[in-house]
């Protein structure tokens, strides 16, 4: 694997034939088909889960379907960077596809739902260490000056995945059955999994100096602080779900301390959001960013639904227009030169915090188009901003620590919303959310939920001028 590039800023523009046509058209594409796997089997499940629920029972258990697949996820994340530097990423990518492919061949053949659940974690625990893995591949193996090509792609697959991957869960269940569309994507896992242990430019063994055993006590208490801020938001009352809350960020906060003061194993950068540092400021900035945007897809749909008397398709448009908006912006400026990367950035994250805002207004009192410009708003800050944040937070680090970089930013996302979820879940439920009888109380919540994420775009406003000072100041040396 190679060391991360520290070549001057690419000041020339980078087309998409020079990129297309370069030699390293074949590790984007592993990188896609990984992405995609993880992006669309997600989304995939919600359209399925009627139909498995009518099958095989537990219908109590269908919000862990999602829970499960996110802890994985999160927990799998963390650990790629330590597993890519001690093996290489032909090894752990190998094996996180393959885990993914057995999780959905479970899913596929479980007579129970408790089986289902199970697969479902394993799909989580594969496809969450596909994507952070993803992030370090595009961090290791592309020129910095491919490195905003190759996550315009990605972020545009994966508003491809927005409308494909529910698309196929109601394709499968109305003309097949569900069981065939989780072997529909098992299938496609295990020809990752070969793809990647055949290809020879996967990547050789890089091992962690000094590096003995593996973090499972850390991991441990990760996994525990996930499921205790899920389990808070499951179902949402103020003092059960102000615990379970109260607790999983305490088991967070035991991680990052004993993370911390790892050497070899640690898992995350140093100081992983402290805004002092470029690295801390970015994933301070992302996560706060995502505990601020979740609740318009958490809440969004239904809270439109009994304010505006929409359809429930209407509103899954609506909240799709942040996908396509992401996927738009991302695309027409990753080709820019590296000297606009800080603009991308500040502008990006900029409207996102200016869409937040919108919210605010435009969800209590409408109409349902602003609504839709606003959530395109928030998506086209992401994409404007999220194509070059990896290509600045990993800039003259030195090889391991931008592997810990690139896995940590997927993996602090999924956190975030995670988090937001069943924050916001506390806030929803403390205004009246259960009890809402017409259209005016809706309206309550709705101005409540989105001014409770306000403090949250503030943090982030801060964290993304600390990271945009730094990167320029380090630009400047």
């Amino acid at each position: 694997m190679a060391d991360v590039q520290s070549t001057p800023e690419a000041e020339t523009f980078v087309s998409w034939r020079e990129f297309l046509g370069s030699p390293h058209a074949a590790s984007l594409a592993l990188v896609c088909l990984a992405v995609w796997l993880h992006a669309a089997d997600s989304l995939m499940v919600a359209t399925m889960l009627p139909a498995i629920v009518a099958e095989v029972g537990g219908a109590a258990l269908v919000g862990w379907s999602v829970s499960l697949y996110e802890i994985g996820s999160i927990v799998a994340g963390a650990a790629s960077a330590l597993l890519t530097m001690r093996y290489g990423l032909r090894g752990p990518m190998g094996l996180a596809a393959l885990l993914f492919g057995a999780g959905c061949l479970l899913s596929a053949v479980s007579p129970t739902m408790p089986l289902v659940l199970t697969g479902r974690a394993m799909q989580g625990l594969g496809g969450g260490g596909l994507v952070a893995m993803g992030f370090v591949a595009v961090s290791v193996l592309f020129p910095r000056r491919y490195t905003a090509r190759a996550m315009a792609v990605i972020s545009g697959l994966w508003g491809v995945s927005a409308f494909t991957g529910p698309l196929i869960g109601g394709l499968f269940v109305e003309f097949a059955t569900w069981r065939w569309g989780f072997a529909f994507f098992g299938a496609q896992a295990f020809l990752l999994a070969l793809w990647i242990l055949v290809r020879s430019a996967a990547g050789p063994v890089r091992p962690v100096d000094g590096g003995t055993g593996f973090p499972v006590g850390r991991l441990g208490l990760l996994c525990l602080g996930v499921v205790l801020v899920s389990l808070g938001g499951v179902e949402v009352a103020p003092l059960r779900t102000g615990l379970f809350v109260a607790g999983g960020i305490a088991c967070l906060a035991g991680f990052l301390l004993l993370d911390g003061q790892a050497e070899a194993t640690r898992l995350l950068p140093q100081r992983p959001f402290d805004p002092r540092r470029r690295a801390g400021a970015a994933l301070l900035m992302i996560l706060a960013l995502s505990v601020a945007t979740i609740p318009i897809l958490a809440f969004g749909p239904l809270l439109m639904v009994a304010i505006h008397g929409i359809s429930a398709l209407t509103a899954g448009y609506v909240v799709a227009c942040s996908s396509i908006g992401w996927t738009v912006t991302a695309v027409l400026v990753s080709g820019a030169p590296e000297r606009f990367d800080r603009l991308w950035i500040a502008v990006g994250m900029g409207l996102v915090a200016l869409s937040i805002a919108g919210f605010l207004y435009a969800v209590p009192a409408g109409p349902v188009w602003l609504i839709a410009v606003f959530a395109a708003v928030e998506g086209g800050g992401f994409g404007l901003a999220w194509t070059f944040i990896l290509r600045q937070a990993i800039a003259g680090v030195a090889a391991a620590e931008a592997q810990r970089i690139s896995g940590a930013l997927p993996t602090v996302q999924r956190s975030g919303y995670a988090l937001g979820a069943a924050v916001m879940g506390i806030v929803a439920n403390a205004s009246g959310f259960l009890s809402m009888a017409g259209a005016e109380d809706a309206a309550r919540v709705a101005a409540w939920v989105f001014a409770a994420c306000l403090p949250f775009a503030v943090i982030g406003l801060g964290a993304m001028a600390a990271f945009v000072g730094r990167s320029r100041r380090a630009g400047m040396r």
